[in-house]
């Protein structure tokens, strides 16, 4: 199946060379390490409301209600600012805008650690600055992802782009990694501190790398191949030939032709499916393993931890694997269908624990691999202000799986008892994410001429 591409894109793209490959593992190891590093902190401040719930509802008197509430409502805000947010870095720029958002959500999870001083000062109640508080960091946080992968999109052709997504994402299973011991650590070390709550602490130290960070991207990253005085000038051109090469087959459609786009809103729905089942996965893990007999914090601390490693290690093998094959349908598919029949699986293995956690990395590395995949399949159509446009799009409608995912399986587990039920439907979203892939997704992110590998 991968002959035909391969010979097919011969005749439309002069081969790789060595020159090429340096050049783009320069900008691999010069972008990656450190968008990887803003995502980790992105993640960091997304999730750190749920330790710091341990002490802040008493402090505050919130309810859970009120908890639960403000804690979603972060991604209403993400939801609704998204799209102008990715079209304002296009626009704008990608440097002073990823700096922008990284300092803002900054000031604005610090500001989380004087809910109630700011209750008493506005004369609101805590639940309602809470509520403000967490819409607004979801607003300014809104564009950090999809603002990213456009900014992929400036560097390297769709053909080349899964590997480094696949590098992206796996700082996510890393932020569950290292973001529980440091959030653990924090809340044990510093409540009292200068009058302070632990709570408080956490929201303040975990706030501050987002805001260094972001002023250090105003001097280290570059809008575009144009401005990167790193490379040189002939790896400068051939980078920016490959580019408006890929981008003869593309299109640039405003943003209402996007709306009326099949393809659009067949990635949106593969991505929603992807999207229920991996915040499954996340939000319950530690439920999962602990239900297998394992009763110690730590020891699910860990075992979550190898789970996740594993699962980031083995999606990069795999998305390098078909970007050398030029084939992405089929390795996503199968990820995904794998992967869900293992969250399945996992439901029903509750008398091992290995077993069970076996089952959880296969399902979190089939997801991972089809994330990493499906991400350069909006951008080997779109270009300009319509990549912008498009992944911002998708990713906006795809995060309103982070609502359905955890409350369907709150709502099965709550209904019939277990959690069996739920984890197997979530498992069945990923599989017909997969099943969607297959049917829909021929030809996209490879290295041919778009408009024949979808016979147009």
């Amino acid at each position: 199946m991968t002959s035909g591409p391969r010979s097919h894109d011969d005749d439309r793209e002069p081969p790789t060379n060595q020159g090429e490959e340096r050049a783009y593992a320069k900008v691999t190891w010069r972008l990656l390490p450190f968008l990887a590093a803003c995502y980790l902190i992105a993640y960091l401040d997304r999730v750190n409301v749920g330790f710091a719930r341990l002490s802040m509802l008493g402090d505050l008197g919130l309810s859970e209600a009120a908890y639960g509430f403000g804690a979603g409502v972060f991604f209403i805000g993400y939801f609704l600012f998204e799209v102008p947010s990715n079209l304002a870095l296009h626009r704008i720029g990608a440097r002073v805008w990823i700096a922008r958002i990284m300092i803002t959500w900054g000031f604005i999870s610090g500001a989380m650690a004087f809910t109630g001083t700011l209750a008493q000062a506005t004369g609101l109640g805590s639940d309602t600055v809470f509520y403000i508080l967490r819409f607004l960091l979801g607003a300014a946080e809104a564009g950090f992802f999809p603002g990213v992968l456009l900014y992929l999109n400036y560097w390297y052709p769709a053909h080349r782009q899964s590997r480094a997504v696949a590098l992206l994402l796996a700082a996510q299973p890393l932020s569950f990694v290292v973001g529980a011991p440091i959030s653990g650590a924090i809340m044990e070390s510093f409540g009292g501190v200068h009058g302070l709550y632990d709570w408080q602490w956490l929201f303040l130290i975990e706030a501050a790398p987002a805001v260094l960070l972001g002023i250090v991207v105003l001097f280290y990253l570059d809008n575009g191949i144009g401005d990167a005085r790193w490379l040189t000038a002939d790896e400068r051109r051939l980078l920016a030939e490959r580019l408006a090469h890929e981008a003869k087959s593309k299109r640039d459609d405003p943003l209402r032709a996007l709306l009326k786009s099949k393809p659009l809103w067949t990635f949106t729905a593969i991505y929603l499916l992807i999207v229920m089942g991996v915040y499954g996965i996340n939000f319950w893990l530690p439920s999962i393993i602990q239900q297998t007999g394992v009763e110690s914090a730590l020891s699910i601390g860990w075992i979550t931890a190898l789970s996740y490693f594993v699962s980031a290690v083995l999606a990069i093998l795999v998305a390098r694997r078909a970007e050398r094959r030029n084939e992405k349908r089929w390795h996503a598919a199968i990820a995904a269908v794998l992967g869900g029949a293992a969250l399945a699986l996992s439901a029903g293995s509750a008398d091992s624990t290995w077993l069970t956690v076996a089952f959880v990395t296969a399902a979190s590395t089939g997801a991972l691999v089809t994330m990493s995949l499906f991400w350069s399949f909006p951008g080997s159509l779109l270009v300009g202000a319509g990549v912008a446009a498009g992944l911002a799009a998708v990713n906006s409608v795809g995060n309103l799986g982070g609502f359905i995912g955890p409350y369907l399986l709150g709502s099965l587990t709550e209904w019939l008892g277990s959690t069996t039920a739920g984890i197997a439907v979530l498992g069945g979203c990923i599989a017909a994410a997969g099943g969607l892939i297959a049917a829909t997704c021929k030809g996209y992110g490879l290295r041919m001429m778009e408009s024949e590998a979808h016979g147009e």
